[in-house]
């Protein structure tokens, strides 16, 4: 029998000043409020941890004038993670949000597209729209992580563990993956920002960033084709995780995916 995971969100910034606009690039209505979540992922099993993603810090949030609510590293220890001891983690694409805090998992190989990698070293950041959710001091963290051996690189479908999987989608950015993992309740499709709200792929309307319109859309099935079923699809920013997945443990930003929702998503369950 396949090895079964326990799948938790955790929350570390959130948004509050966005628009629909930001959200959707076509709309009937894109001056409302859109707030967004920003998420790290957790896996465990009984005897191993993966971490998706690592957030960005303080120092980036200032920056960008968007300020986290915690330490994505050190909010792990509300699950009982200890990021130092972590030794596998899953970037799913090298935006700011997602790829700070590297240096924070100092015995961790990280898993990553060889075409991510490309695509944030290469020619396309020439252009100041391309690089904009890139930060340059990351993507350096990462290429240093190369040179000490301790980055995977995937071409398209890969393995992590036993019932852990990533999938190439790209659209939002080159190299971007999803990460599909076996739960009691199916298998998850962590799809980060393959969808960053359940209305992106629910409705098939795009989200403004996108390298590739045309894999965005692809990708919008295949993260549905990945899951067991479209309510195990978990959006990359989506404020409504937190009001249809169930809160776990009582540090208020954590919750659990691997039950399954406890309300209806948009109609699809």
């Amino acid at each position: 029998m396949e090895k079964l995971w326990k799948v938790y969100a955790v929350k570390y910034a959130e948004r509050n000043t966005r628009t629909r606009a930001d959200s959707f690039l076509f709309d009937d209505d894109h001056a409302s409020p859109h707030n967004m979540d920003y998420f790290i992922w957790v896996l465990t099993s009984d005897e191993q941890v993966i971490v998706v993603d690592t957030g960005y810090d303080t120092a980036e949030g200032n920056r960008r004038n968007r300020p986290i609510l915690r330490d994505p590293a050190k909010s792990l220890e509300a699950i009982g993670v200890d990021a130092s001891a972590v030794d596998t983690v899953v970037i799913t694409h090298l935006h700011y949000d997602h790829a700070g805090g590297l240096d924070r998992y100092p015995n961790a190989k990280f898993h990553l597209q060889k075409s991510e990698m490309e695509f944030a070293t290469g020619p396309c950041m020439c252009s100041d729209v391309l690089q904009m959710p890139f930060t340059v001091d990351h993507v350096c963290e990462m290429v240093r992580k190369v040179y000490s051996g301790r980055v995977m690189f995937h071409d398209g479908d890969g393995l992590i563990a036993e019932g852990v999987t990533v999938h190439c989608v790209g659209g939002h950015s080159r190299g971007l993956q999803v990460v599909r993992v076996k739960t009691e309740s199916g298998y998850i499709c962590l799809a980060s920002d393959a969808s960053h709200y359940y209305e992106n792929f629910i409705e098939q309307k795009p989200f403004p960033i996108v390298v590739d319109m045309e894999n965005m859309l692809d990708g919008f099935s295949k993260i549905q084709q990945l899951a067991s079923r479209p309510a195990l699809v978990i959006p990359g920013h989506d404020p409504l995780v937190t009001n249809v997945y169930p809160e776990w443990g009582s540090s208020g930003f954590v919750w659990q995916l691997h039950s399954g929702p406890e309300k209806t998503i948009r109609g699809i369950i």
